[in-house]
């Protein structure tokens, strides 16, 4: 086989492996944690700013959802329950001085979930009492405690679920026991790519050894 010839062959065989390494699929791995969202516009919006230094007016909904995901606000899942602060704090009167913060609390799905049953399976609710300066820590811990926290402050339990942890790795998205032929043989693949660009290679230089004869 002449240069110009192997430097092809090279080439092409890199050209496919590069398609099929960019075709496989790419494994992340899950947290199971509690989200943070707020009320915005009639739905939720994802809350980047911790609860123990976000500050919510008065009349707003937190909501809480137990997830499990890759990358937070892409993937995590909303709280079921709407936020409509009017019925959710539609049995708190308002006091003089204090501001009301609706909540709730979805304890996802049984997919989202620990080895251990979660407290409730519909969303929860309330409506916290607070001084105007309380953070949204502060209206949880009125509603739902108890609370627990690791560390850095980060939030792993509310109203004591889960009973253990705090936001591990649920395992890669691609799941570990899938079978050996769901992923494409690059090893067989390539040697089969070789083979043909070598057979190829062979019949280019016999024809040319008749050419010459």
């Amino acid at each position: 086989m002449t240069a110009a010839l192997r430097r092809t062959a090279a080439g092409l065989l890199a050209a496919v492996l590069l398609g099929l390494l960019a075709a496989s699929p790419a494994s992340a791995t899950s947290y199971r944690y509690w989200s943070f969202w707020r009320a915005g516009s009639g739905s939720w919006a994802y809350q980047t700013t911790g609860a123990t230094t976000y500050v919510p007016a008065d009349g707003s909904v937190d909501g809480w959802r137990f997830t499990l995901s890759p990358d937070g606000a892409k993937s995590a899942e909303r709280p079921s329950a709407t936020p409509d602060f009017a019925s959710l704090c539609a049995n708190t009167p308002a006091q003089s001085g204090k501001k009301r913060v609706a909540l709730v609390l979805d304890y996802g799905t049984p997919a989202d979930g620990t080895s251990e049953a979660a407290p409730a399976s519909a969303p929860r609710t309330g409506c916290a009492v607070l001084d105007p300066s309380a953070s949204s820590a502060e209206a949880l811990a009125a509603v739902a405690p108890p609370l627990r926290y690791g560390s850095g402050g980060f939030l792993c339990a509310i109203a004591g679920y889960p009973s253990s942890g705090c936001g591990e790795a649920a395992g890669a998205a691609t799941p570990a026991a899938a079978p050996k032929s769901a992923g494409p043989n690059l090893g067989a693949i390539a040697g089969g790519v070789l083979v043909v660009l070598l057979g190829a290679g062979a019949w280019w230089q016999a024809r040319r050894r008749r050419a010459q004869d």
